[in-house]
C-alpha cells in the first residue's frame, strides 16, 4: 500500500496539484498560498521500506541540497570554460554560442523540484541500486550520478513499471513539493504482486489551481503518454487528443526526448514547434527550457510562410488551401520555359562554335521536369557551355572547366538562357497567375479547377505589378509551394504540429517539406476544427504532409477538464465530429458547471468574474471575437483589472479577455462564456468553435446568455 507522509517539522504541506494539459508536474509555482495539511496526511499510515516519516523526508532533504550544489558546481565549471582556445574567429563564436547553451541548460530553478521521483531497484545489474528521476542530469565532482535524467533509458521505469510488471523495481516513490522544498513522499511496492491504490500526489497535483504559462508534466507523464514520448525518432506520430489530455505536453516532451537521445543529429538537423499562434507560443513558450532545452524554433505556420494578412474571403482561400492547387502552380511555373527557336553561337578569337537550335531543344527537354527550377536554369547554361566544349574538341583544342564556365557566363549563353528559361520569382508567377485568366486556365487543367472557382481565384483589380501585391495568409502557402519548385527547402530534423486539424492542406504541404526525413510530431483535435478546410481525418493530415504512413494514436481520458464541463461540451460532439469517442475525465467536478440566463449580461458578467476573483486561480471571459471590446470596457467600469488577448500578446493580469478564435491551446481555472449563441453564429464552424471555447476550464465553467443556447446544448 502506498505510504504518504508529511514531515513533521514543516507547519502544514504547502503541495499545490497544477492541473495541466494532462497530468501536470511536481512544479509549484511561487505564489501558490499554503494548504491544509489534513488534505495530504490522509493516505494510509504505513511506510513500506520501513524508516519514519522524519528521517525519510531529512534523507532526501539532504540528497537535494546536495544535488542543488552539484548543479551548482557544474553551472560554474561550464562558465569558467572559454571559447578562446578556438583556432578562429569563427570557430570561437560557434564554441562560445555552445557554451552559453550549456550554461543556460544547467540553470537551477529554485521554485522548482530538482528531482521529482526515486526508483529502488532490484540491483541485479551494473547500475545503481537508488536512482533519483528528475528534469536533468547531476552528477557530483566524482562523475557519480545523484539525479538521472527523466528521458534516460533506466528511468523509463518511473512511468511504465507496474506490479505485474516491475521491470527490476521494488520500491516507486513519488514527492511532493513547494517552491522547490521537499514537503512529502509516496511509496508505491512493485514487488509484492499487489494492486497500486491511487496516488494523492498525483491526484492533488491534477487539481492544483492553474497560474502563469503551462508548465512540464515531466513528473506525472502516464503510461500510454510515454509510450507517445519514446517513440522513435524515424517515426512520424499523429495524437488525436480531446481537450485535456495531455496531448500538447505529450508533443513537447517527445521533443525533448528525442533532443536528448539524438543530440548530435538534431542539434546540426534542428527542431521545431509549430503553434495555431503567439498567445500560444507564449503560453508554452517554458516548457521546454524547464527541461533544459533552451534552443528549439517555436513559431506558427505564418511565422514560417511569412506573415502575410491581406483580408480575403474565406471561400476563397479555401480554393488557395486545397491541394488541387499543387498541380496548378507546377504548371504556372513551367509554362514560363518557352520552345527554344534558335541556338546558340560562340566566337573565340577566330573561331566560332554552333550549337543548333534542334540541339538546344533536346537539351531543355532533358532537363524539363528532372530538376527544379532554380537548378535546372543553372543546368542549362552548363549544358550548353558543355555542347561547345565538344565542338572545341573535334577541332583539336583542349579546353578545361575554367573554359566552360566562362563560356557558361558569357553573354550569348545567358541571353539564350534568359529568353527560353527565364529568371522568376515566386510573386511573379502567383501575380501571374492571379491576374492573368488565361494563363491561369493554362495551369489548370479541367481535372483541377472548375471555371467558377478560376474565376473566383482571379484578383477583380489586380495590383499594377507584383510588387504591389498584398498577399493574404492563404497566398502564402501558394508562394512557399512556388518557392520549394524553384530552390529546395532546407530540412528539419523534426518537426513538432500543434492544432494541425485547422490547417490547409498547402499549409500542411509547407510543413511537410520541411521535415521531409518523416520525423514529425502531429497533434490536434478533429473536433476542434474551426477553419473551413479542417480536416475530416488524420490519413488526411498525414497524406498532405507528404508521410505514407504514421501511426495514429487516439487519447480519450482526460485529466484537466471537469467531468460535468466535460459532458456538458461533448453534447455537441455529434454536430461537429460524429466519428470520434466521446472524451472521458478522470475528475468528477461536481458543481463545476453554472448556466446562466441573464437579464443584464454587463451585470452578470461583473457578478461572476468577482465570484471567481475571491477564489484561487487564473479567470478567462471568452467571448465572440467582436464582443470582447464591450467585455473589457464592462470589466474596467467596474474597476477590475484585466488583459484584452490579441494575436500577438500573452497575458499580465489575473484575468484576460479572450477572444474565442483566440482560445485555442489555451486554460484557465475559471472560464466565463458569454453569449454561446453568438460564438456559434459568428463562423461556419461556429459550434466547433463553441465546443473549443467550452473546455478551457479546468476548475470551473459558467455561461451566461440571454439569447437561447444552441439546442445541441439544450
Amino acid at each position: 500500500m502506498p505510504g504518504h507522509r508529511l514531515a513533521p517539522d514543516i507547519p502544514g504541506d504547502q503541495h499545490q496539484p497544477d492541473p495541466p494539459d494532462s497530468l501536470s508536474p511536481l512544479n509549484d509555482h511561487p505564489s501558490d498560498p499554503p494548504r491544509d495539511p489534513a488534505k495530504v496526511t490522509a493516505g494510509p499510515p504505513e511506510v513500506p521500506i520501513g524508516d519514519e516519516p522524519t528521517d525519510v523526508l531529512q534523507a532526501e532533504r539532504a540528497h537535494l541540497a546536495i544535488s542543488r550544489a552539484a548543479l551548482r558546481a557544474m553551472r560554474e565549471h561550464a562558465q569558467s570554460l572559454s571559447a578562446d582556445a578556438a583556432g578562429d574567429w569563427v570557430s570561437r563564436q560557434v564554441l562560445q554560442g555552445l557554451l552559453d547553451q550549456r550554461v543556460a541548460a544547467l540553470a537551477d530553478h529554485p521554485d522548482t523540484p530538482l528531482f521529482f521521483g526515486r526508483l529502488d531497484r532490484a540491483g541485479d545489474d551494473d547500475l545503481p541500486v537508488t536512482i533519483h528521476v528528475g528534469r536533468r542530469h547531476v552528477h557530483d565532482d566524482g562523475s557519480r550520478p545523484l539525479v538521472i535524467d527523466w528521458r534516460a533509458p533506466v528511468s523509463r521505469a518511473f512511468y511504465q513499471a507496474r506490479p505485474s510488471e516491475p521491470m527490476g523495481v521494488r520500491l516507486r516513490r513519488r514527492f511532493g513539493f513547494h517552491g522547490g522544498e521537499l514537503t512529502a513522499y509516496e511509496d508505491e511496492p512493485l514487488d509484492q504482486g499487489t494492486a497500486l491504490k491511487e496516488s494523492r500526489i498525483l491526484t492533488e497535483e491534477i487539481e492544483r489551481p492553474r497560474t502563469g504559462p503551462m508548465r512540464d508534466i515531466v513528473a506525472t507523464i502516464q503510461p500510454d503518454q510515454d509510450e507517445i514520448v519514446r517513440a522513435d525518432l524515424t517515426r512520424t506520430v499523429c495524437v488525436q487528443g480531446a481537450p485535456g489530455t495531455g496531448k500538447t505536453a505529450v508533443g513537447l516532451h517527445r521533443a525533448a526526448y528525442l533532443l536528448f537521445t539524438h543530440r548530435e543529429k538534431l542539434s546540426r538537423a534542428g527542431v521545431m514547434i509549430v503553434g495555431p499562434n503567439r498567445a500560444f507560443l507564449s503560453y508554452i513558450s517554458s516548457v521546454l527550457p524547464a527541461l533544459g532545452e533552451v534552443k528549439v524554433d517555436q513559431t506558427t505556420v505564418a511565422g514560417i510562410l511569412g506573415d502575410h494578412a491581406a483580408p480575403e474571403d474565406p471561400a476563397i482561400a479555401t480554393i488557395k488551401g486545397d491541394a488541387r492547387m499543387a498541380p496548378v502552380l507546377h504548371r504556372a511555373l513551367w509554362l514560363h520555359i518557352s520552345k527554344p527557336e534558335e541556338g546558340v553561337l560562340i566566337t573565340r578569337g577566330v573561331n566560332r562554335f554552333r550549337v543548333p537550335d534542334h540541339e538546344v531543344r533536346e537539351i531543355v527537354a532533358a532537363l524539363r521536369g528532372t530538376t527544379r527550377y532554380g537548378p535546372g536554369r543553372a543546368a542549362l547554361a552548363q549544358r550548353l557551355a558543355h555542347a561547345v566544349l565538344v565542338r572545341m574538341e573535334q577541332r583539336g583544342e583542349s579546353p578545361d572547366d575554367r573554359v566552360q564556365d566562362a563560356v557558361a557566363r558569357s553573354k550569348p549563353v545567358k541571353q539564350l538562357v534568359d529568353q527560353i528559361w527565364p529568371k522568376v520569382t515566386p510573386q511573379q508567377v502567383l501575380f501571374r497567375l492571379l491576374s492573368d485568366g488565361d494563363f491561369l486556365a493554362a495551369a489548370a487543367a479541367k481535372s483541377d479547377l472548375t471555371p467558377e472557382e478560376r474565376e473566383a481565384l482571379l484578383w477583380a483589380k489586380p495590383p499594377r505589378s507584383w510588387k504591389s501585391a498584398k498577399w493574404s495568409a492563404a497566398d502564402a502557402g501558394l508562394l512557399d509551394e512556388l518557392a520549394d519548385l524553384i530552390e529546395r527547402t532546407p530540412t528539419l530534423g523534426h518537426v513538432v504540429v500543434d492544432e494541425a486539424q485547422d490547417l490547409s492542406a498547402m499549409q500542411l504541404r509547407a510543413l511537410g517539406r520541411r521535415c521531409r526525413t518523416g520525423s514529425a510530431t502531429v497533434l490536434g483535435d478533429l473536433a476542434q476544427g474551426t477553419t473551413p478546410w479542417s480536416a475530416r481525418s488524420w490519413e488526411e493530415v498525414l497524406r498532405h504532409l507528404g508521410f505514407d504512413e504514421g501511426d495514429v494514436t487516439e487519447l480519450t481520458l482526460g485529466f484537466r477538464v471537469p467531468r460535468e464541463v466535460l459532458d456538458f461540451a461533448a453534447r455537441l460532439l455529434p454536430s461537429v465530429a460524429p466519428t470520434l469517442a466521446a472524451p472521458r475525465s478522470l475528475r468528477p467536478g461536481a458543481g463545476s458547471l453554472t448556466v446562466r440566463r441573464a437579464g443584464d449580461l454587463t451585470a452578470a458578467l461583473v457578478e461572476a468574474v468577482r465570484a471567481a476573483a475571491a477564489r484561487e486561480g487564473s479567470i478567462g471571459v471568452i467571448a465572440a471575437d467582436a464582443a470582447t471590446p464591450a467585455a473589457a470596457d464592462a470589466l474596467a467600469a467596474a474597476g477590475l483589472p484585466h488583459d484584452l488577448l490579441g494575436p500577438d500578446s500573452s497575458a499580465e493580469q489575473r484575468v484576460s479577455v479572450i477572444p474565442a478564435s483566440l482560445a485555442k491551446g489555451l486554460e484557465y481555472d475559471h472560464v466565463i462564456v458569454v453569449e454561446p449563441a453568438e460564438i456559434a453564429d459568428a463562423e461556419a464552424r461556429g459550434l466547433a468553435r463553441l465546443y473549443v471555447v467550452l473546455t478551457r476550464a479546468v476548475t470551473a465553467l459558467t455561461v451566461l446568455h440571454t439569447r437561447d443556447l444552441p439546442p445541441q446544448l439544450t
